[in-house]
């Protein structure tokens, strides 16, 4: 602590009058500054200086600005009365290293300001800080091949004290290297900048050696009174590299393989690597040499890294019992190495170091490993010679006609050599070949038009089976080309063509088409016969395609023209050509509107049946309202007195009464000789055995009319009245299917019905259904083929006793259909 003593002189200028008043202006000065030592540990408070002042009357002294009212607070404090300043507490200097105040003098005797002094209290900085890293660990990973003299780590650290004086300098030193190895020495170069260091080392890394190392490295500062320091650990991860040559030790498997066969492994080779199991220092990479054809193929297994040779293209034992090659090994990565020659006391050792490259090698290495396959014979297919044979026959050519001889041979040498053929694929069987000799015929007559032709051709899929063990089977091609021959006709390739009416002659296209081949088809001639002159005309009249020209005065309708067609070589065909003129304007749309007509007459014969369903549905309707009236017994004249008895059974009814289908019905005649029995006895009722009697003469009559209607039938062959008579059967079933006493009159009806109907079938030249046959196109005069044979009936094909073995249903219908036999 240091005392000042300051003299002050005043100075007072008259600077302006004013009215009744002077002002008095007072200058301040800036004293000397103090200076206080931070985290000075006192005691406090403790003296740290004194202002005083040469005055003749009574001052108070007062102190403002930071260390007293701003921050930091309360660390001064002035005595107001002599100007003692006092210290109370500690200061930072890494927070505050200055303090600006201001120092005030007031007059007692009219409280006011008479001096104002500036003061400036500067912080003292001690070594209180050490360097700190940052961060405080590190962690660094290097290549065992890098080479000696390369940065491996660069570490960084700061110190809070003032970097201007040796309390905020600092430098870096290695501790300690954990292991210890005599193959490398790590070292410590500072940079331009004093908070980083950079580490090296001098040597040859070695993975087995060391596979990590740790470092400790101290940061310290430079200070007067006392010197700070800290710590930081490097972690150094060596990652391991090919210094290691991987060595083939052995192998293992058969070593065998046999012919023809591919795609099996047949050796396993092993290796040994001092390298880091699973680093690509240590995976292995084959390969194979001495092997041009690539027969075998070498791959490495990447759990147990040995290498695993398969047989990639099979092998013939005839041209090879073995297969000699060489195996080499390298590793995934390039081999290195680094040998230490000198430790001389400088920044870095001799040292002896190799890096491998595509031209730049080891002498003796890779080493070659050698490797026998043999090859096991076995049964090999006997091969047709030549494996795809052609031969060419024309068409048409009579069954079992010579193809060619098919040629065979067995490669083994030690195996038998017999072998016969046998046929594959033939999808049309068109050949046969001979077992034994080989000898291929026709089995039918060939067809160049075939659809199973491609480009003419045939193909046959043709074996060869040995007698080996097992039976060995070649596969062969027999492909036959079949020449072509003028069999076929050219036809139309349509015969109905449509043309519009035209005041002016108008043209059509025609083609024909023919299946052979040139020169048996196009170009084609085409020729019109008949009547056409002035009327049809071709042109050109040859060519594939050539124009139909119409007259104008060809009317409207269907026109039937005969054309002949010639092929090339004068083989003809004459043909029918529908054409079907029309009132239309540029397309013709003749046949859409004869199409048009027929849906049209099929919408109103589909009207018509809907109109006769619907009359049949209200007959029906009517039929069962009937039902619901109120039934009358019918009274008879000659059966007076008659009554229906009541029965004692009430049971729930119907209003109509549908009796069981009478299959057995007792004769009038018998009843009438039984008169005993129309009476009441067993419940019976004589109205109920009259209305039998009914029932009994209405089936008799209506089946004489149905045999009646049969016999009519035999004499009408139309089909048409043969369906009537089915659907006039079929009604009168169901409309008799349901019979009671009320319906007399109905029943009486429906008979008068059926007399008409067999009226209308036995009337001469009014048969059911006839109608006049409308012509739709003319197909011309039957041409008689003189290569068809006659087809003959006999009059009589029908054996009578046949007869004889059938039973009473086919009697009932043969006495039908052919009476004549029956007497």
């Amino acid at each position: 602590m240091r005392k000042l003593t300051l003299a002050l002189f005043f100075a007072v200028y008259i600077c302006s009058v004013a009215v009744h008043s002077r002002i008095r202006q007072k200058r301040a000065w800036i004293i000397d500054s103090f200076n206080i030592e931070e985290e000075n540990p006192g005691p406090f408070p403790y003296l740290l200086g004194t202002i005083e002042l040469d005055k003749k009357y009574i001052v108070n002294f007062g102190l403002h600005g930071s260390g007293v009212d701003k921050e930091p607070k309360e660390v001064l404090k002035i005595d107001q009365k002599n100007g003692q300043i006092w210290v109370h507490k500690k200061v930072d200097y890494e927070t505050f290293q200055l303090l600006k105040l201001t120092f005030e003098a007031t007059n007692v005797s009219n409280n006011k300001v008479d001096t104002r002094l500036g003061v400036e209290v500067r912080i003292l900085d001690i070594n209180d800080h050490a360097p700190v890293f940052s961060p405080p660990h590190y962690q660094a990973t290097v290549d065992e091949s890098t080479a000696q003299g390369q940065v491996v780590a660069t570490m960084m650290a700061k110190d809070g004290d003032d970097s201007q004086t040796p309390n905020g300098t600092f430098s870096f030193n290695i501790i300690s290297v954990t292991p210890k190895t005599d193959n490398v020495e790590f070292f410590l170069e500072p940079t331009g900048a004093s908070i980083t260091g950079r580490i090296f080392f001098r040597g040859c890394l070695d993975y087995e050696k060391a596979k990590k190392y740790t470092i400790v490295v101290e940061a310290k500062d430079h200070g007067d009174k006392v010197q700070l320091s800290s710590t930081s650990t490097v972690t150094m991860n060596i990652i391991d590299k090919n210094n290691h040559f991987p060595e083939i030790t052995g192998q293992t498997g058969p070593g065998r393989v046999k012919e023809r066969e591919s795609g099996v492994e047949v050796l396993r080779v092993q290796v040994a690597d001092k390298d880091s199991p699973g680093s690509q220092a240590w995976k292995a990479k084959y390969t194979i040499h001495g092997d041009k054809e690539k027969y075998l193929k070498i791959e490495t297994d990447p759990k147990t890294n040995e290498g695993v040779i398969t047989v990639l293209k099979a092998m013939d034992y005839e041209e090879q019992t073995s297969r000699n090659v060489s195996i080499s090994v390298a590793n995934e990565v390039p081999y290195f190495s680094c040998e230490i020659t000198g430790r001389p006391a400088k920044r870095l050792w001799d040292v002896k170091t190799f890096n491998e490259g595509p031209d730049k090698s080891l002498p003796g290495f890779p080493k070659l490993y050698p490797v026998t396959i043999a090859v096991e014979d076995v049964n090999d297919p006997p091969e047709f010679v030549p494996p795809v044979r052609k031969v060419g026959i024309m068409e048409n050519t009579k069954l079992g006609t010579h193809l060619c001889t098919l040629e065979a041979k067995d490669p083994d040498k030690t195996f038998a050599s017999k072998f016969h053929f046998t046929k594959g694929e033939d999808v049309d069987n068109w050949i046969t070949v001979d077992p034994e000799t080989g000898e291929v015929f026709t089995s039918k007559v060939l067809d160049r038009e075939s659809p199973l032709l491609k480009n003419s051709s045939y193909s046959v899929i043709l074996y060869v089976v040995d007698n080996g063990e097992p039976p060995m089977t070649g596969t062969g091609t027999l492909i036959i080309q079949v020449g072509d021959l003028n069999d076929n006709l050219p036809i139309l390739e349509v015969n109905t063509l449509g043309m519009c009416l035209s005041d002016e002659a108008t043209m059509t296209n025609i083609t024909a088409v023919d299946l052979d081949l040139p020169p048996y088809s196009s170009p084609f001639t085409y020729e019109l016969l008949g009547d056409v002159k002035g009327k049809w005309s071709i042109d050109p009249t040859s060519g594939t395609t050539v124009h139909l020209v119409k007259e104008n005065t060809v009317y409207s309708g269907v026109h039937e023209l005969q054309i002949k067609v010639s092929d090339n070589q004068g083989l003809s065909l004459t043909q029918n050509l529908s054409v079907t003129v029309c009132d239309c304007t540029s397309t013709p749309n003749c046949h859409l509107r004869r199409s048009s007509g027929a849906q049209m007459g099929s919408a109103a014969v589909s009207i018509m049946i809907f109109a006769f369903l619907l009359l049949l549905a209200i007959l029906l309707m009517a039929f069962l309202i009937s039902c619901k009236h109120e039934k009358k017994m019918i009274m008879t004249d000659d059966e007076p007195g008659w009554r229906l008895l009541e029965s004692n059974i009430e049971t729930l009814g119907t209003d109509c009464k549908v009796p069981a289908k009478i299959t057995q019905v007792e004769s009038i005649q018998t009843l009438k000789a039984k008169p005993n029995l129309i009476s009441t006895h067993d419940g019976i009722s004589k109205q109920e055995v009259i209305q039998q009697n009914h029932q009994k003469d209405y089936y008799d009559s209506t089946f004489q009319k149905e045999q009646l209607l049969k016999r009519s039938l035999q004499r009408n062959s139309t089909r048409r009245s043969y369906r009537s008579y089915h659907s006039s059967m079929d009604q009168v079933k169901r409309n008799y299917s349901i019979y009671s006493v009320d319906d007399f009159q109905l029943r009486q009806n429906l008979l008068t019905q059926i007399d008409q109907k067999l009226f209308q079938l036995q009337a001469p030249g009014e048969e059911l259904g006839d109608y006049e046959p409308h012509c739709y196109a003319y197909e011309g005069e039957p041409m008689i083929d003189p290569q068809l044979d006659a087809i003959s009936l006999p009059e009589n094909d029908f054996n009578p006793n046949v007869l004889t073995n059938l039973d009473w249903q086919f009697n009932k219908l043969a006495s039908i259909c052919r009476p004549d036999l029956m007497s």
